[in-house]
């Protein structure tokens, strides 16, 4: 079958690899992908790697190098494990990518997604979404109703990762919210902001085509461009409530000074949410956090429980995943028009899907 693996930085090739063979383990299902998308996991991969993906046999899961990738994915079921009832043949299905013990300190209190074992399906798994097949775990494959589009079901992976940093910083109606960064992740962290409630948005973004999806995303967001608006954390504490500042911050750069920010802003006793991967620790002035007695939440992983509200969201229109996918290629232009597009400075590229050729 055709692949899309990684090999080493800047390395991804379109290969004949081996389908699954063999019977499924009685909790396993085959599925057929649909559409996959490419996170920005995978382009830290591409540009720095390897940094997740393993060079010597993963801990738990046991795989390494070359790795088929594609963790946001939609799918249709082929075959089941005897022991799998949630799904069947023919159901489509969103992927939770996942994969930890049951067993362990994480697990027996179910926060698998804490796990210090954990691996994930596309990263540091036998299969990925930017393979024809994948054999996956019961407890990865989650069905998803008829209302919701493939494409919409591959966005439920990067969909929770924002959702729940929104649910991590207590987001609700009437709170105000300061989203810093309109990446993929934070323009649908804005969405999950937005479908919360919360009220006044605020967005701060360098890039203007990214600003200008804020606007579109969000008309009624503030936006401030934090190379040349001056002193917006100013600006923004003076439109909240007797100018105090934001109730939380949501932080989705991975920059220090994006933190900074973020802490600069957020009223005292209010909530900064890091969400999402993070590949350098930002310093902030320890007084600082004293003198507001804040609170840092740090997100990149979530509980698999968000998965069924992002599809019951999305179907009810509550939470448009959709609208930030800006392009779907075929898997030989994923290197061109998926990685490479993706590095584009201009912005302009937010998510690419890759269209694995599974019947629709």
């Amino acid at each position: 079958m055709k692949a899309v693996r990684y090999h080493a930085q800047r390395d991804i090739r379109l290969e004949d690899v081996p389908p699954p063979s063999g019977e499924l383990a009685p909790d396993q299902v085959l599925v057929e992908p649909l559409v996959c998308g490419i996170c920005g996991t995978d382009l830290h991969e591409y540009v720095a790697g390897p940094i997740v993906t393993p060079l010597q046999p993963h801990v738990y899961s046991g795989a390494t190098l070359p790795q088929i990738l594609g963790h946001e994915f939609s799918a249709r079921v082929l075959k089941v494990g005897s022991e799998i009832t949630h799904v069947a043949p023919g159901d489509r299905v969103s992927i939770q990518p996942l994969i930890s013990p049951r067993d362990d300190y994480y697990g027996r209190r179910g926060l698998y997604h804490l796990s210090e074992k954990m691996a994930c399906v596309g990263l540091s798994w036998d299969w990925g979404g930017l393979g024809e097949q994948a054999v996956l775990n019961g407890y990865n494959v989650f069905k998803v109703p008829d209302g919701i589009s493939d494409v919409q079901a591959a966005m439920i992976e990067p969909a929770a990762v924002a959702l729940y940093g929104v649910d991590r910083g207590r987001v609700e109606k009437g709170s105000s919210v300061l989203v810093s960064g309109i990446g993929p992740i934070g323009a649908l962290t804005l969405l999950a902001a937005k479908a919360a409630g919360a009220s006044p948005i605020f967005v701060s973004e360098p890039n203007p085509n990214r600003r200008a999806l804020a606007k579109e995303l969000v008309p009624e967001a503030i936006v401030f461009d934090p190379r040349s608006d001056g002193d917006i954390a100013a600006a923004i504490r003076t439109r909240t409530e007797d100018g105090v500042g934001v109730d939380v911050a949501l932080e989705c750069v991975g920059a220090e000074a994006s933190l900074n920010l973020c802490a600069d802003v957020v009223r005292r006793r209010g909530t900064v949410v890091q969400v999402g991967l993070h590949t350098k620790r930002a310093s902030i002035d320890a007084m600082l956090w004293a003198l507001k007695d804040i609170t840092l939440e740090a997100t990149w992983c979530y509980p698999t429980d968000v998965w069924p509200r992002v599809a019951s969201m999305i179907e009810s229109g509550n939470f448009p995943v959709e609208k930030i996918v800006t392009a779907t290629i075929r898997p030989e232009e994923v290197v061109e028009k998926g990685f490479e597009a993706l590095l584009d400075p201009t912005g302009r590229n937010m998510k690419i899907l890759v269209e694995m050729g599974g019947s629709a």
